[in-house]
C-alpha cells in the first residue's frame, strides 16, 4: 500500500497509536500500546520515526513500516514522561518527566546522554532558539571579547557566529545570537577578537584555509581590510 503523503498520527488513554491519511481521514494503521497510556507524541524533523512518551518510557516506532514493534526504546525514566521532541537535525531526543528530569538522547548511540534535575514534575520542555546551526560541523576557534561582551564561534564552513553575552545569575551566561558571518569560502583556522586598547573601535581578524586573513567591524560585520 502507497504510504499517504500527509500523515497525521494520534494517541490516546485507550493504548493505542493511529496513523491517518490526513486528506481523507482513513485510519490506515493501528499499533497497540499495551504497556501504558501515551501522553505525548512527535514524528523526527525527517518524518522517518515517531517518538511515544508514556510511563515511564519512550517508545520509537518506525514511520513507514507495518511494524506494530517499536525500533528503540529508552527507559530512563522513573515517572510519566511528559514532553518528548527533536533537535532540529533529527539526531538528538529530549524529554521531560514527572520523575522532575529532562534528558538527552543521542539516537545514534544508546543510552541517556546528559540529565537536567528539576525540583517538581516536568510537564513541558521546548528547546531555545539560540542553539547552534550547522551541529554537524566543526567548530575551530573560538574568542571572547575582552569586557565579556561578546563571543565568537569559527567553523569548518567558514562561518562565524557571533553572540551577545547577558549577565544571568551567578554562575550562568545567557546567549543572545546577534549575527551569522560568512566570513570565508574554507575553515577558519583561527578568530580573534580586539584587545582593550583598541576601543572605542572594535574587531574581528579571521585566517582562513582560502589563504586570506580578513579583518571585520564588528559594530556592522563589514570587511574592513583583507
Amino acid at each position: 500500500m502507497t504510504q499517504p503523503s500527509v500523515i497525521l498520527a494520534t494517541a490516546s488513554y485507550d493504548h493505542t497509536i493511529r496513523f491517518w491519511e490526513a486528506k481523507s481521514g482513513r485510519c490506515y494503521r493501528t499499533i497497540q500500546y499495551p504497556d501504558s497510556q501515551v501522553n505525548r507524541l512527535e514524528i523526527n524533523p525527517d518524518k522517518r520515526f515517531l517518538a511515544a512518551a508514556g510511563n515511564p518510557h519512550i517508545r520509537l516506532f518506525d514511520v513507514n513500516s507495518n511494524s506494530a514493534q517499536p525500533v528503540r526504546s529508552y527507559d530512563s525514566h522513573t515517572n510519566n514522561v511528559m514532553a518528548v521532541g527533536f533537535q532540529c537535525d533529527g539526531n538528538w531526543m529530549y524529554s521531560g518527566s514527572e520523575d522532575g528530569t529532562v534528558r538527552i538522547w543521542d539516537l545514534r548511540a544508546p543510552g541517556c546522554q546528559r540529565e537536567y534535575e528539576s525540583r517538581a514534575a516536568v510537564n513541558t520542555v521546548v528547546l531555545h532558539p539560540n542553539q547552534v546551526p550547522e551541529v554537524d560541523t566543526a567548530v575551530r576557534s573560538l574568542t571572547v571579547m575582552w569586557d565579556g561582551s561578546l563571543v565568537v564561534a569559527a567553523n569548518n564552513r567558514g562561518t562565524c557566529y557571533v553572540w551577545r553575552l547577558l549577565r544571568g545569575t551567578q554562575t550562568m551566561t545567557n546567549f543572545e545570537p546577534l549575527h551569522k558571518l560568512q566570513a570565508h569560502d574554507g575553515y577558519i583556522l583561527k578568530c580573534l577578537l580586539s584587545p582593550e586598547f583598541c576601543e572605542p573601535h572594535r574587531y574581528l581578524a579571521t585566517a582562513s584555509s582560502d589563504h586570506t586573513v580578513k579583518i571585520w567591524n564588528v559594530d556592522g560585520f563589514t570587511l574592513e581590510k583583507l
